[in-house]
């Protein structure tokens, strides 16, 4: 094992999603030059979430028998192909192709909170699971703005930067990310369908309550998310650069709580204090979020919505790879990220639909509403939800 497997680990997920970042201004834009209708638009966004339900599990599950590094070097070259594809593409359906192969190689989080899970203790795992959370707010910061400076290159140009950062990834894994599955946590092959092997998994005792907390959590944010660039537009005139620069802020949020507020809060209160206080956070967030008339207030409100959802994350996936056996963490923790795709396939058909045909607040309350059930499923599981974070 190298001598620092967190580090190596956080270089890999965060340059993974540094290349998504930029990826993901350039869809809509790009389809619509090939001629694409809106329903078509949004069918682009859905496929790789899509095909991140149907191969989180899979990917997990196959690292639990063949080990973590051999997962991660095979889904970051394929994620290399799927963005030199999406920069070479010339026709819609080679748009779909490269989205397609980019949600089944990307669907690898999973193994890499598996590796996390593999190389700590009870004690620090909620806490490292923080680090997959930081990798993502910075990589959802730096990818998009990175794709906004290289666009006068090229309208497609950035997803040639995208290709070349993962190919820099796979040469740096290759050479630098030791195995961190032991010999002895390995298992032999399961033969279980995709859907009941989810199914079994939810069916499960706390596991299953986290594993719908976590649900109810991702469509909270997919239903706000589709809405707020509308309503930041038609509540108080902001722009496209405008309400950018407010998704950025979210992400920093993120990253800094995960980072640093995960790693103070966690050793006090646990992870059962954790959760509770994110969810808490998160509802108010999302309530404020609809009641604000200033833009302060929305501001607040939108820190305290990235604080607690940066609460939830780790303290979820945390807790559930402790109540998992060693040779199980990758197939468990890939239906966690499975259901989390399914919500960001869902959750902006939701919340479009009640911004256009309820009221623009109502995708706000309703995700407050979601929150509140995944309150209730930790609140019911408490007394069995794990505190070994907690000193």
């Amino acid at each position: 094992m190298k001598k620092s497997p967190l580090a190596v680990i956080f270089l890999t997920v965060f340059l993974d999603l540094v290349g998504f970042g930029i990826i993901i201004p350039l869809s809509p834009y790009l389809a619509r030059e090939f001629g694409a209708s809106a329903f078509e638009v949004g069918m682009l966004m859905a496929v790789y979430s899509a095909m991140q339900f149907l191969f989180s599990p899979f990917w997990g599950g196959l690292s639990d028998r063949l080990g973590r590094r051999p997962i991660l070097l095979v889904s970051i070259a394929g994620t290399a192909l799927a963005h030199t594809l999406f920069y070479f593409a010339h026709d819609l359906w080679l748009l779909f192709l490269a989205r397609t192969l980019a949600g089944i190689f990307g669907a690898n989080i999973s193994t890499a909170m598996a590796y996390i899970a593999d190389v700590t203790s009870e004690k620090d795992r909620s806490k490292n699971m923080g680090l997959i959370g930081a990798a993502f707010g910075l990589g959802f910061v730096l990818g998009p703005a990175i794709a906004g400076m290289l666009t006068g290159y090229g309208e497609n140009f950035p997803a040639l930067a995208a290709a070349f950062l993962s190919l820099a990834n796979f040469v740096m894994a290759y050479f630098v990310l030791g195995e961190s599955l032991s010999a002895e946590n390995r298992r032999p092959r399961a033969k279980k369908s995709r859907i009941r092997n989810i199914v079994e998994k939810v069916q499960r005792p706390v596991i299953g309550s986290l594993l719908f907390a976590q649900f109810a959590t991702g469509l909270a944010m997919a239903n706000m998310e589709a809405s707020l660039f509308l309503y930041m537009q038609d509540r108080f005139g902001w722009g496209v650069r405008e309400s950018s620069y407010g998704f950025a802020y979210v992400g920093v949020c993120i990253a800094f709580t995960q980072g640093y507020l995960v790693r103070k809060y966690l050793p006090i209160h646990g992870e059962r204090g954790m959760l509770v206080a994110g969810f808490l956070l998160f509802i108010l967030g999302l309530l404020f979020t609809g009641l604000s008339p200033w833009i302060w207030l929305l501001a607040v409100a939108m820190t305290a919505l990235a604080v607690g959802n940066g609460f939830i994350n780790p303290a979820v996936s945390g807790s559930i790879s402790l109540l998992t056996p060693a040779h199980e963490q990758g197939e468990v923790l890939g239906v966690n990220q499975s259901l989390a795709a399914l919500a960001r396939i869902f959750g902006p058909l939701m919340g479009g639909y009640a911004y256009m045909h309820v009221t623009h607040t109502a995708p706000f309350f309703m995700a407050a509403g979601l929150g509140a059930v995944g309150l209730a499923f930790i609140w019911l599981a408490r007394a069995r939800i794990p505190q070994a974070a907690k000193a």
